[in-house]
Parts: C-alpha cells; sequence; structure tokens
C-alpha cells in the first residue's frame, strides 16, 4: 500500500531517532520526504537511503524555517504534511533541581521546542492555505501529562506544545487544516540507550501496560494516521503512545 503517493512530507528533526523512523515510515507508503535537520550530514545519510531531499534547518530561526519550506516547495511544487520533531529532550539535558536551571539553558529548551514548532508551522502555512489541505503532527511527550521532575524547561515545552496545538487547529482548520499532536513515552532510541542506564530503562517498562520498551517505530502508525485521510475530521487532539504507562 502506498496511502502517501505523491504527499510532500517535512520532517524535522529528521536525521536520528524518531524522526528517522517517521521519514522511513512515510516514504515506504509512497511520499515524497523532506529530511530537515540541523545535522545535515545526519539529514543526507537518511535523504539518501529514502530517495528523499535533506535540508538544514535550524527550527528556532526564522530566516532558516522560512527557507526549509521555500526549497521544499521549490522542489515539489507543493507541501502537504509537517512533522514538527526537531527538539532538544531529556537524554541531553542534564537532570537538576528546577531552582538550578540556568536562564540560558531554559531559553534555550523554550527556543527549539517551541518556538521551533511555531515558525516551523508558519514556514508552511502558506503553501496549504494555496490548496486548502495540510496536516501539521506535532510531537510533544507523555512527561507533559505526567509531569516529571528534573527536567522542568523540557516538561514545560512539550506541554506547551499542547496547547499550541489546539490554538493553532482553531485557527486554521476552516482552510482545511488539521494540527493534531502525539505524546511518546521514553523512545529507546540510541541516543536514550547512551544516556539511561538498563535499570532505568526497565523501570520504564515495569510501569507500562504493555512490558517492553518503546521503540521508534511504535509512534510511527500514530503519526501516520493523522497525517491520513482517515483522520480528515479530527483536529486539536493528543494521542498518549506509551504502552500504557499514563492513562489519558
Amino acid at each position: 500500500m502506498e496511502q502517501f503517493k505523491d504527499r510532500i512530507v517535512i520532517v524535522t528533526g529528521g536525521g536520528t531517532g524518531i524522526g528517522e523512523a517517521y521519514c522511513r515510515g512515510f516514504a515506504k507508503e509512497g511520499a515524497r520526504v523532506v529530511v530537515a535537520d540541523i545535522a545535515a550530514e545526519a539529514a543526507g545519510r537518511v535523504a539518501k537511503d529514502i530517495d528523499g531531499m535533506a535540508i538544514r534547518v535550524d527550527v528556532s530561526d526564522e530566516v532558516s524555517t522560512e527557507a526549509m519550506a521555500k526549497t521544499a516547495h521549490q522542489r515539489y511544487g507543493r507541501i502537504d504534511i509537517l512533522v514538527n520533531n526537531a527538539a532538544l529532550w531529556t537524554a541531553i539535558l542534564p537532570m537538576k533541581p528546577w531552582t538550578d536551571i540556568p536562564v540560558e539553558e531554559w531559553d534555550r529548551v523554550m527556543a527549539v521546542n517551541v518556538r521551533g514548532v511555531f515558525l516551523a508551522s508558519r514556514a508552511v502555512f502558506p503553501y496549504m492555505k494555496e490548496r486548502s489541505w495540510g496536516r501539521i503532527i506535532n510531537i510533544s511527550s507523555t512527561t507533559a501529562l505526567s509531569g516529571v521532575p528534573g527536567f522542568l524547561h523540557y516538561v514545560a515545552s512539550k506541554a506547551a506544545i499542547l496547547g499550541l496545538t489546539r490554538s493553532l487547529a482553531r485557527e486554521i482548520g476552516d482552510i482545511g487544516i488539521t494540527v493534531n499532536a502525539v505524546t511518546p513515552g521514553l523512545v529507546s532510541t540510541e541516543g536514550v540507550k547512551s544516556h539511561y542506564s538498563n535499570e532505568a530503562l526497565q523501570g520504564r517498562v515495569a510501569a507500562r501496560s504493555i512490558k517492553r520498551q518503546q521503540m521508534p517505530e511504535d509512534l510511527v502508525g500514530a503519526v501516520m494516521f493523522f497525517a491520513s485521510d482517515r483522520a480528515a475530521f479530527i483536529t486539536g487532539q493528543a494521542l498518549n503512545v506509551d504502552g500504557g504507562h499514563v492513562m489519558h
């Protein structure tokens, strides 16, 4: 099946981890995928594998996100789907009490995780609007539902994504663009496994209803659903995918 044949998909943070899984999943279903990542080499590797297009982008920068959208549109003539996946995440943010978070670190997390979603969405909006069709899928986190300590800036940023998703869905729904969110649990990417102990990962497994580690591929179906025609009448919603840890 190629349910996304001829669809043009941009995945930010698509060079590694779950972003790479989204890129490969959409490509397998016939989409033309733009792998957008600040890590240009990683983006290029994935794009080469899936016959896609690599674009270096800093989602926290307005000029960079606008260039991303313009370049993708010039190449393919349209933009159908945006997956806002790029983020600073817990594995690269040292756990610390909230009173010890430097203001500069707080601002950087918000710039990438929140402003990045805003800027990338705004950059693709004109191209979706001209065709009265679009899908925006934002990647939040189950931490925004459970309130994990030690990462106040990260959790706050991912909670902000839920509010942004709902408000943006109301603003652009009448144009034919849906906006939804997915909240993953801790995903066992190579980055996570290199930063978390096996004991910590097994602790997450024990807390889930489905007793195994969460893999990047576990999220692809949820993102694809929101991007598909089957979800045409669904907007402003959040789908939790964490193996039954947080019931939401």
